[in-house]
């Protein structure tokens, strides 16, 4: 049996949720060497490195596996937002199971396979973190009633804005949990009436009968919304201390860049592969969320007919949009992993 001591440094997982607009992105952006998964595209106006939005949560997870086998990419990963997250979660599950929404499945059974699917991403971006990699979950927050089964009454509190399964798993995933909200004080004038007045932005990082929050890095409850107040407690490790400036990311290879022998000045760090740019021509008229998965992947049209015909579903010649949203959603893309090793398997076929 290993028996260790002491404390160990490891990279962080931070959930940063509060109002819109307030900034959690801004502060996410401010970790060392971020990489986004930006599900709500809410960092257009950043000046950050970002994956294309996905559209699915297999194109998110596609997404965590390439930062997974190309860690010197980045210091710290961001998912924005985990509720934008969710929602791509239930509609993976809706379309395998071919229900039109969470609620058709009865009995609160859809909601157990959204934890499910949720959780599959939180053990992917575990891998991540065992890498060395921080990663930063931010969230909006929604204002709900809350009772206490031994006190009277019921009173209002912020929580995360995700389903009562997911939201707790996301809390205990996480090192630290962080709510952010405009500090308002309310004063009394001469007239007898009460006027707000403030609006400073601070952070809280312990529970709150108002609020869910948590940290590991003795915090005080409330602080100043800056990076500077948890930057001690982030890793920056040495062995990624390279930046690398990548454009058209997909999960499988590395574009062109401009300028790349300046990039690898470092010697301990591995070239990457690099292919042309994906000039595939996909139809206009197949899915966004299909489209997205076969541009990341360099998968034609051809190449999903020939898969589809030889099981049998549908003969070559058919158009892909004529296969039916129903098939699409509850098929190709719910078994996009099969479909994409099927591909593969074609592409290395000897040339007849």
């Amino acid at each position: 049996m290993n028996i260790s001591s002491g404390v160990i440094s490891s990279a962080q997982k931070i959930v940063i949720y509060g109002p819109e607009g307030i900034g959690k992105s801004t502060m996410a952006s401010n970790f060392p060497d971020p990489l986004f998964s930006d599900t709500e595209g809410s960092t257009k106006r950043l000046d950050v490195k970002r994956f294309d939005r996905p559209t699915t949560s297999e194109m998110l997870i596609q997404q965590i596996e390439y930062v997974k086998s190309h860690p010197e990419i980045c210091k710290s990963y961001v998912i924005d937002t985990a509720d934008w997250m969710e929602k791509l979660c239930s509609k993976a599950v809706c379309a395998k199971y071919k229900k039109s929404g969470i609620e058709e499945f009865g009995y609160g059974k859809g909601y157990t396979y959204l934890a499910e699917e949720f959780g599959r991403i939180l053990n992917h971006l575990e891998d991540i973190v065992n890498l060395g990699i921080n990663v930063i979950v931010t969230a909006h927050a929604a204002m709900r009633k809350f009772e206490q089964p031994d006190e009277a009454g019921a009173y209002d509190r912020w929580e995360l804005k995700l389903d009562k399964r997911t939201g707790p798993m996301l809390k205990e995933w996480a090192d630290a949990v962080l709510f952010v909200n405009y500090k308002t004080i309310v004063e009394k004038n001469s007239d007898n009436k009460y006027k707000a007045t403030g609006g400073k932005r601070v952070m809280f990082t312990e529970h709150h009968p108002c609020w869910d929050a948590k940290n590991r890095y003795d915090l005080p409850p409330e602080t100043d919304f800056d990076y500077s107040v948890i930057a001690p407690f982030i890793l920056n490790s040495s062995e990624h201390q390279t930046k690398v400036t990548v454009t058209n990311v997909n999960t499988q290879h590395v574009n062109p860049i401009a300028e790349l022998d300046n990039i690898l000045d470092n010697e301990q760090l591995a070239k990457p592969e690099i292919i042309e740019e994906n000039k595939y021509n996909i139809p206009n008229d197949i899915p966004k969320e299909l489209a997205d998965l076969m541009s990341a992947n360099n998968v034609t049209d051809e190449d999903i007919r020939l898969v589809v015909s030889q099981q049998g579903y549908f003969p070559f010649d058919t158009k892909i949009s004529d296969y039916g949203a129903d098939f699409i959603n509850g098929w190709v893309i719910a078994c996009w992993k099969d479909v994409l090793e099927a591909v593969n398997a074609n592409n290395d076929l000897p040339f007849n």
